[in-house]
Protein backbone atom coordinates (compact mmCIF):
# COMPACT_ATOMS: atom_id res chain seq x y z
CA UNK A 1 0.00 0.00 0.00
CA UNK A 2 2.68 2.23 0.73
CA UNK A 3 4.53 1.33 -2.91
CA UNK A 4 1.04 2.58 -4.08
CA UNK A 5 0.55 5.74 -2.39
CA UNK A 6 4.39 6.93 -3.36
CA UNK A 7 3.96 6.22 -6.66
CA UNK A 8 0.77 7.98 -7.00
CA UNK A 9 2.34 11.14 -5.07
CA UNK A 10 5.71 10.81 -7.66
CA UNK A 11 3.96 11.27 -10.27
CA UNK A 12 1.37 13.94 -9.28
CA UNK A 13 4.89 15.69 -8.69
CA UNK A 14 6.37 15.00 -11.71
CA UNK A 15 3.13 16.13 -13.28
CA UNK A 16 3.54 19.45 -11.52
CA UNK A 17 6.99 20.01 -12.29
CA UNK A 18 6.11 18.99 -15.83
CA UNK A 19 3.51 21.99 -16.71
CA UNK A 20 5.35 24.83 -15.01
CA UNK A 21 7.79 24.65 -18.20
CA UNK A 22 5.06 23.85 -21.08
CA UNK A 23 2.61 25.96 -20.22
CA UNK A 24 4.15 28.92 -22.49
CA UNK A 25 4.12 26.23 -25.49
CA UNK A 26 0.06 25.86 -25.15
CA UNK A 27 -2.54 29.00 -25.53
CA UNK A 28 -5.73 29.10 -24.91
CA UNK A 29 -6.71 29.71 -28.51
CA UNK A 30 -5.57 26.24 -29.60
CA UNK A 31 -8.51 24.87 -28.13
CA UNK A 32 -11.39 27.26 -29.10
CA UNK A 33 -10.72 27.64 -33.33
CA UNK A 34 -13.10 26.05 -35.79
CA UNK A 35 -11.33 23.42 -38.16
CA UNK A 36 -14.02 23.18 -40.13
CA UNK A 37 -13.43 24.85 -44.05
CA UNK A 38 -15.88 26.67 -45.45
CA UNK A 39 -16.29 24.65 -48.47
CA UNK A 40 -16.84 21.83 -46.28
CA UNK A 41 -19.79 19.66 -47.17
CA UNK A 42 -20.42 18.29 -43.41
CA UNK A 43 -23.23 20.36 -41.11
CA UNK A 44 -21.55 20.42 -37.73
CA UNK A 45 -24.09 19.89 -35.14
CA UNK A 46 -22.40 20.78 -31.99
CA UNK A 47 -22.30 23.37 -29.79
CA UNK A 48 -21.33 24.02 -25.84
CA UNK A 49 -24.84 23.31 -24.65
CA UNK A 50 -26.30 19.32 -25.85
CA UNK A 51 -29.90 20.25 -25.13
CA UNK A 52 -32.11 23.55 -24.60
CA UNK A 53 -35.30 23.80 -24.34
CA UNK A 54 -35.99 26.86 -25.13
CA UNK A 55 -34.17 25.89 -28.85
CA UNK A 56 -36.51 22.98 -28.97
CA UNK A 57 -39.69 24.60 -28.26
CA UNK A 58 -38.41 27.38 -30.23
CA UNK A 59 -37.85 25.14 -33.29
CA UNK A 60 -41.56 23.48 -32.65
CA UNK A 61 -43.32 26.69 -32.84
CA UNK A 62 -40.59 27.51 -35.98
CA UNK A 63 -39.40 30.63 -34.31
CA UNK A 64 -35.83 29.62 -35.26
CA UNK A 65 -34.02 26.85 -36.08
CA UNK A 66 -33.06 23.54 -34.07
CA UNK A 67 -30.40 20.98 -34.15
CA UNK A 68 -31.48 17.65 -34.83
CA UNK A 69 -30.38 16.03 -31.83
CA UNK A 70 -32.36 18.57 -29.63
CA UNK A 71 -34.95 18.04 -31.57
CA UNK A 72 -34.44 14.03 -31.30
CA UNK A 73 -34.24 14.33 -27.28
CA UNK A 74 -36.85 16.46 -27.17
CA UNK A 75 -39.82 14.30 -28.52
CA UNK A 76 -38.54 11.51 -26.55
CA UNK A 77 -39.99 13.24 -23.59
CA UNK A 78 -42.73 15.43 -25.78
CA UNK A 79 -43.41 13.12 -28.48
CA UNK A 80 -44.44 14.81 -32.08
CA UNK A 81 -42.11 18.03 -31.94
CA UNK A 82 -40.03 16.22 -34.93
CA UNK A 83 -43.20 16.30 -36.82
CA UNK A 84 -44.37 19.71 -35.84
CA UNK A 85 -40.82 21.04 -36.68
CA UNK A 86 -41.05 19.28 -39.88
CA UNK A 87 -44.87 20.69 -40.58
CA UNK A 88 -46.10 17.43 -40.98
CA UNK A 89 -49.33 17.97 -38.47
CA UNK A 90 -51.49 15.54 -39.82
CA UNK A 91 -49.28 12.54 -38.36
CA UNK A 92 -49.71 13.62 -34.71
CA UNK A 93 -52.96 11.75 -34.59
CA UNK A 94 -51.41 8.27 -35.99
CA UNK A 95 -48.82 8.88 -33.25
CA UNK A 96 -50.88 9.52 -30.38
CA UNK A 97 -53.89 7.23 -31.75
CA UNK A 98 -51.21 4.63 -32.20
CA UNK A 99 -49.48 4.75 -28.57
CA UNK A 100 -52.28 5.61 -26.65
CA UNK A 101 -54.12 2.86 -28.34
CA UNK A 102 -51.49 0.42 -27.57
CA UNK A 103 -51.06 1.28 -23.92
CA UNK A 104 -54.57 1.64 -23.09
CA UNK A 105 -55.03 -2.50 -24.85
CA UNK A 106 -52.08 -3.37 -22.86
CA UNK A 107 -52.83 -2.10 -19.25
CA UNK A 108 -56.43 -3.06 -19.79
CA UNK A 109 -55.78 -7.01 -21.14
CA UNK A 110 -53.18 -7.08 -18.40
CA UNK A 111 -55.37 -6.25 -15.87
CA UNK A 112 -57.70 -8.85 -17.17
CA UNK A 113 -54.97 -11.67 -17.22
CA UNK A 114 -54.19 -10.46 -13.14
CA UNK A 115 -58.39 -11.01 -12.76
CA UNK A 116 -57.74 -14.59 -14.46
CA UNK A 117 -54.73 -15.19 -12.24
CA UNK A 118 -56.42 -14.48 -9.11
CA UNK A 119 -59.86 -16.08 -9.84
CA UNK A 120 -57.53 -19.41 -10.19
CA UNK A 121 -55.66 -18.74 -6.68
CA UNK A 122 -59.12 -18.78 -5.02
CA UNK A 123 -60.68 -21.40 -7.22
CA UNK A 124 -57.28 -23.59 -6.66
CA UNK A 125 -57.07 -22.87 -2.97
CA UNK A 126 -60.87 -24.48 -2.81
CA UNK A 127 -60.48 -27.40 -5.16
CA UNK A 128 -57.21 -28.56 -6.02
CA UNK A 129 -58.89 -30.27 -8.51
CA UNK A 130 -60.95 -26.94 -10.54
CA UNK A 131 -61.10 -26.75 -13.84
CA UNK A 132 -60.66 -23.25 -13.46
CA UNK A 133 -57.73 -21.95 -15.63
CA UNK A 134 -55.88 -18.95 -16.50
CA UNK A 135 -55.93 -17.47 -19.92
CA UNK A 136 -52.41 -17.15 -21.48
CA UNK A 137 -53.92 -15.79 -24.17
CA UNK A 138 -54.73 -12.16 -22.07
CA UNK A 139 -50.97 -12.09 -20.92
CA UNK A 140 -49.65 -12.43 -24.84
CA UNK A 141 -52.14 -9.58 -26.28
CA UNK A 142 -51.13 -7.46 -23.30
CA UNK A 143 -47.36 -7.86 -24.27
CA UNK A 144 -48.01 -7.49 -28.02
CA UNK A 145 -49.76 -3.96 -27.45
CA UNK A 146 -47.05 -2.61 -25.44
CA UNK A 147 -45.10 -3.73 -28.15
CA UNK A 148 -46.89 -2.15 -30.72
CA UNK A 149 -47.30 1.30 -28.61
CA UNK A 150 -43.08 0.77 -28.36
CA UNK A 151 -42.89 0.56 -32.44
CA UNK A 152 -45.10 3.60 -33.07
CA UNK A 153 -42.80 5.65 -30.32
CA UNK A 154 -39.97 3.76 -32.20
CA UNK A 155 -41.19 4.85 -36.03
CA UNK A 156 -42.23 8.58 -34.59
CA UNK A 157 -38.50 8.94 -34.12
CA UNK A 158 -37.11 7.66 -36.99
CA UNK A 159 -39.60 9.73 -39.21
CA UNK A 160 -38.80 12.82 -37.30
CA UNK A 161 -34.81 11.62 -38.17
CA UNK A 162 -35.62 10.64 -41.95
CA UNK A 163 -37.62 14.14 -43.04
CA UNK A 164 -35.14 16.64 -40.83
CA UNK A 165 -34.84 19.03 -42.90
CA UNK A 166 -35.87 16.94 -46.36
CA UNK A 167 -34.03 17.78 -49.87
CA UNK A 168 -31.04 19.09 -47.25
CA UNK A 169 -27.97 16.97 -49.60
CA UNK A 170 -25.28 17.71 -47.46
CA UNK A 171 -23.80 14.91 -44.79
CA UNK A 172 -25.30 15.49 -41.09
CA UNK A 173 -23.46 13.62 -38.42
CA UNK A 174 -26.09 14.12 -35.96
CA UNK A 175 -28.27 12.09 -38.54
CA UNK A 176 -25.96 9.17 -38.65
CA UNK A 177 -25.81 9.01 -34.70
CA UNK A 178 -29.49 8.82 -34.44
CA UNK A 179 -29.71 6.30 -37.09
CA UNK A 180 -27.11 3.98 -35.20
CA UNK A 181 -28.97 4.82 -32.02
CA UNK A 182 -32.45 3.72 -33.30
CA UNK A 183 -31.24 0.73 -35.31
CA UNK A 184 -27.23 -0.48 -35.50
CA UNK A 185 -26.24 -0.50 -39.20
CA UNK A 186 -28.24 2.23 -40.41
CA UNK A 187 -25.92 4.96 -39.43
CA UNK A 188 -23.25 3.31 -41.47
CA UNK A 189 -25.28 2.41 -44.48
CA UNK A 190 -26.50 6.39 -43.94
CA UNK A 191 -22.23 6.54 -43.98
CA UNK A 192 -22.11 4.27 -47.34
CA UNK A 193 -19.73 1.99 -45.20
CA UNK A 194 -21.76 -1.21 -45.75
CA UNK A 195 -18.87 -3.97 -44.93
CA UNK A 196 -18.69 -2.82 -41.11
CA UNK A 197 -22.80 -3.92 -41.04
CA UNK A 198 -21.68 -7.13 -40.82
CA UNK A 199 -19.31 -6.67 -37.62
CA UNK A 200 -21.53 -4.75 -35.84
CA UNK A 201 -24.61 -7.00 -36.19
CA UNK A 202 -22.47 -10.07 -35.90
CA UNK A 203 -21.06 -8.83 -32.63
CA UNK A 204 -24.20 -7.87 -31.41
CA UNK A 205 -25.65 -11.84 -31.99
CA UNK A 206 -22.70 -13.54 -30.53
CA UNK A 207 -23.01 -11.09 -27.48
CA UNK A 208 -26.66 -11.97 -27.22
CA UNK A 209 -26.21 -15.45 -28.16
CA UNK A 210 -23.81 -15.60 -25.45
CA UNK A 211 -26.07 -13.87 -22.70
CA UNK A 212 -29.05 -16.53 -23.72
CA UNK A 213 -26.52 -19.27 -22.77
CA UNK A 214 -25.47 -18.01 -19.65
CA UNK A 215 -28.78 -16.82 -18.31
CA UNK A 216 -30.51 -20.50 -19.32
CA UNK A 217 -27.55 -22.07 -17.11
CA UNK A 218 -28.12 -19.55 -14.52
CA UNK A 219 -31.91 -20.55 -14.24
CA UNK A 220 -31.13 -24.01 -14.29
CA UNK A 221 -28.38 -23.72 -11.20
CA UNK A 222 -30.48 -21.14 -9.33
CA UNK A 223 -33.71 -23.63 -9.35
CA UNK A 224 -31.36 -27.04 -8.24
CA UNK A 225 -29.84 -24.59 -5.63
CA UNK A 226 -33.14 -23.10 -4.42
CA UNK A 227 -34.76 -26.98 -4.42
CA UNK A 228 -31.52 -28.17 -2.88
CA UNK A 229 -31.94 -25.81 0.17
CA UNK A 230 -35.63 -25.95 0.38
CA UNK A 231 -36.84 -27.77 3.61
CA UNK A 232 -39.92 -28.00 2.61
CA UNK A 233 -38.47 -30.27 -0.39
CA UNK A 234 -36.85 -33.57 -0.96
CA UNK A 235 -34.18 -33.06 -3.00
CA UNK A 236 -32.61 -36.55 -4.48
CA UNK A 237 -30.50 -34.89 -7.50
CA UNK A 238 -26.98 -35.10 -8.37
CA UNK A 239 -25.78 -31.83 -8.28
CA UNK A 240 -25.16 -30.80 -4.46
CA UNK A 241 -26.22 -27.31 -3.36
CA UNK A 242 -22.19 -26.30 -3.07
CA UNK A 243 -21.97 -27.36 -6.67
CA UNK A 244 -25.17 -25.99 -7.79
CA UNK A 245 -24.06 -22.44 -5.87
CA UNK A 246 -20.86 -22.03 -7.52
CA UNK A 247 -22.40 -22.42 -10.96
CA UNK A 248 -25.19 -20.05 -10.69
CA UNK A 249 -22.74 -17.48 -9.58
CA UNK A 250 -20.77 -18.34 -12.30
CA UNK A 251 -23.03 -18.27 -15.32
CA UNK A 252 -24.66 -15.17 -13.13
CA UNK A 253 -21.19 -13.59 -13.78
CA UNK A 254 -21.11 -14.94 -17.45
CA UNK A 255 -24.60 -13.39 -17.87
CA UNK A 256 -23.75 -10.03 -16.80
CA UNK A 257 -20.20 -9.78 -18.67
CA UNK A 258 -22.67 -10.54 -22.12
CA UNK A 259 -24.87 -8.02 -21.21
CA UNK A 260 -21.98 -5.24 -21.09
CA UNK A 261 -20.35 -6.62 -24.33
CA UNK A 262 -23.55 -6.05 -25.89
CA UNK A 263 -23.53 -2.57 -24.76
CA UNK A 264 -19.79 -1.92 -25.83
CA UNK A 265 -20.76 -3.69 -29.21
CA UNK A 266 -23.79 -1.28 -29.53
CA UNK A 267 -21.99 1.69 -28.09
CA UNK A 268 -19.17 1.32 -30.78
CA UNK A 269 -21.61 1.11 -33.56
CA UNK A 270 -23.00 4.35 -32.43
CA UNK A 271 -19.72 6.46 -32.10
CA UNK A 272 -17.99 4.78 -35.45
CA UNK A 273 -21.27 6.38 -37.80
CA UNK A 274 -20.75 9.74 -35.95
CA UNK A 275 -17.06 9.89 -35.99
CA UNK A 276 -16.80 8.43 -39.42
CA UNK A 277 -19.92 10.94 -40.62
CA UNK A 278 -17.99 14.11 -39.68
CA UNK A 279 -14.51 12.64 -42.05
CA UNK A 280 -16.78 12.34 -44.98
CA UNK A 281 -15.23 15.10 -46.25
CA UNK A 282 -11.32 14.93 -44.74
CA UNK A 283 -8.59 14.07 -47.47
CA UNK A 284 -4.89 13.02 -46.58
CA UNK A 285 -2.85 14.16 -49.83
CA UNK A 286 -0.06 11.97 -51.31
CA UNK A 287 2.46 14.65 -49.74
CA UNK A 288 2.95 13.20 -46.30
CA UNK A 289 5.81 14.29 -43.79
CA UNK A 290 6.82 14.24 -40.24
CA UNK A 291 10.09 15.85 -38.69
CA UNK A 292 11.11 15.81 -35.55
CA UNK A 293 13.47 18.37 -34.63
CA UNK A 294 15.17 19.98 -30.88
CA UNK A 295 12.59 22.92 -29.43
CA UNK A 296 13.54 25.74 -27.21
CA UNK A 297 10.66 28.02 -25.85
CA UNK A 298 11.56 31.01 -24.15
CA UNK A 299 9.22 32.61 -21.36
CA UNK A 300 6.31 35.03 -23.00
CA UNK A 301 7.96 37.66 -20.34
CA UNK A 302 11.91 38.02 -20.04
CA UNK A 303 11.02 39.05 -16.13
CA UNK A 304 8.66 36.21 -15.58
CA UNK A 305 10.32 33.42 -12.78
CA UNK A 306 9.73 31.00 -15.64
CA UNK A 307 12.15 28.66 -16.80
CA UNK A 308 12.86 27.57 -20.27
CA UNK A 309 11.47 25.04 -22.01
CA UNK A 310 13.92 22.13 -24.14
CA UNK A 311 12.49 19.25 -25.94
CA UNK A 312 11.61 17.57 -28.75
CA UNK A 313 9.28 19.24 -31.55
CA UNK A 314 6.86 17.26 -34.02
CA UNK A 315 5.55 18.50 -37.32
CA UNK A 316 3.24 16.12 -39.16
CA UNK A 317 1.90 17.76 -42.69
CA UNK A 318 -1.21 15.92 -44.56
Amino acid sequence: MRKLLLGILVTALFAAVFSLPSRAQFRTEAFSQNYQNPGDTIQVDTTDRMFSFAEYFGGVRHKRDARIGVLFAGSMIFPGGQQMYNRQYWKLPVIYGGIGAGLGLGFYYKSQYNKSVAAYDAAYALDPETTVTIDSRLKTISTLSFVGAGLVYWGMLMDGTINYKKGDPTQHPGRATIYSLLLPGLGQIYNQEYWKIPIYWGGLAACYNYYRLNRTNYERYRWIYNAATDEDTVYDGPISAEAALYYRNIFRRYRDWSTVAMIIVYLLNVIDADVFSYMMDFQVTDDLALKVEPSFTLPQNQYAFQPASVGLGLKLKF
